[in-house]
């Protein structure tokens, strides 16, 4: 591998999405990631009903360019096994159980004996210390505990979570960030990463204004946004269009492009907080000058004028767009039959990309057997 990261071992004691994705990020970059896995593997290759040749589409969604050990973790034999690989790597990554992750012995204190310099990352629901520690933790429940389920969907309708797995992926992400700031820092320790501490990390500006106005954060009709009218979706003719008018220059552009001129000299409309103190007002009129206007039309004429507008497309569409194929975050990882997969999102000066496809099951047992080195 080659990247930033090459020459760095990491080992992932991982299931499902959270550790996986995050060891996927390292690898990507060039760490030697090490996949431990028990005899019957990663659960997730056993997930998805689509397989792509031998490879479980969903396990090789978050496993690419990875190594595949099998070692028993809970026999003496396998922590044997498990140290060895430990006294020649740089980090070690879990996303098990706080009480698995101490009855396994895979904190820092268990394992600093092998290697003082290592750094562990533990990515549990609720962090190793919590009244809720030990509580089962997956992305909907932490999602339904945080405020973010409440917060999302239109206001008459159920809670909802989001489309994808957020919590997942973004404490995956976090415990990136957790394992290489302890890495420049150049020495060992534990990193403690809870997905309920993540999510209500990134409710910011909601949670202050709660925490400092006692605003109540709530469901608004079609995504819009508390403060700024207009950000959210309208209907057009043919479908949905986003608007996101954040600074008054660039109302006037839209109100002038769209033909409604009296938007400029209606206090209600001109201002930033007129149209936030009329909101109903301003949605209504915008609605009805957009309906009879066609998506792709309004984004061609907003996009030119620098208004932030943009079609509500879907996934298959974004997968297909000018903008992936530019970036190549759609690759091609070559073999029987090839594995499409989305790239790495973290494009550096120099770093060559490639991607290997994931492990089978113990492909790299040879690693157990000779220490580690």
């Amino acid at each position: 591998m080659t990247g930033p990261l090459a020459g760095i071992r990491v080992i992932e004691i991982g299931h499902m999405l959270m550790g996986p994705y995050c060891g996927m990020l390292l690898a990507d970059l060039g760490a030697e990631v090490i996949k431990v896995e028990p005899p019957d593997g990663d659960i997730a290759r056993r997930v998805s009903p689509h397989m792509v040749g031998e490879h479980n589409a969903y396990f090789a969604s978050l496993n690419r360019n990875k190594k595949s050990v099998v070692i028993d973790l809970a026999s003496e034999m396998g922590r044997t096994e498990l140290g060895r690989l430990i006294s020649s790597a740089r980090a070690l990554l879990t996303n098990l159980r706080p009480s698995a992750i101490r009855k396994l012995g895979l904190t820092y204190d268990d394992l600093k004996s092998w290697n003082p310099k290592l750094v562990c990352v533990a990515l549990t629901g609720y962090g190793l210390e919590s009244p809720y520690s030990e509580r089962p933790a997956y992305d909907y429940v932490i999602q339904a505990l945080t405020g973010v389920m409440n917060l999302t969907g239109d206001p008459d309708g159920p809670p909802t979570k989001t489309g994808y797995s957020a919590v997942d992926n973004s404490a995956g992400i976090m415990g990136a960030v957790g394992l290489l700031a302890k890495l420049v820092e150049g020495k060992g320790g534990q990193v403690d990463i809870a997905m309920y501490d993540v999510m209500l990390s990134q409710l910011n500006y909601l949670a202050g204004a709660w925490l400092n106005a006692g605003e109540t954060a709530r469901r608004i009709e079609r995504s819009s946004h508390p403060y700024i009218v207009p950000a959210q979706i309208f209907p057009t003719r043919d479908g949905w269009v986003t608007l996101f008018i954040t600074h008054d220059d660039f109302w006037r552009r839209f109100a002038g492009e769209v033909g409604e001129g009296h938007w400029l000299t209606d206090p209600r409309f001109a201002t930033m907080a007129g149209r936030r103190s009329n909101r109903a007002l301003v949605l209504g009129e915008i609605e009805a000058a957009l309906a009879n206007h066609g998506t792709d039309e309004l984004v061609a004429r907003l996009t030119p004028l620098g208004v932030v507008v943009a079609g509500v497309e879907t996934m298959e569409q974004a997968l297909a767009s000018e903008h992936v194929r530019a970036r190549g975050m759609v690759a091609e990882i070559a073999g029987e039959v090839p594995l499409r997969v989305v790239g790495n999102p973290i494009k550096i000066s120099g770093m060559e990309e490639g991607f290997a496809p994931p492990p089978a099951l113990g492909q790299h047992g040879a690693l157990v057997k000779e220490g580690g080195g």
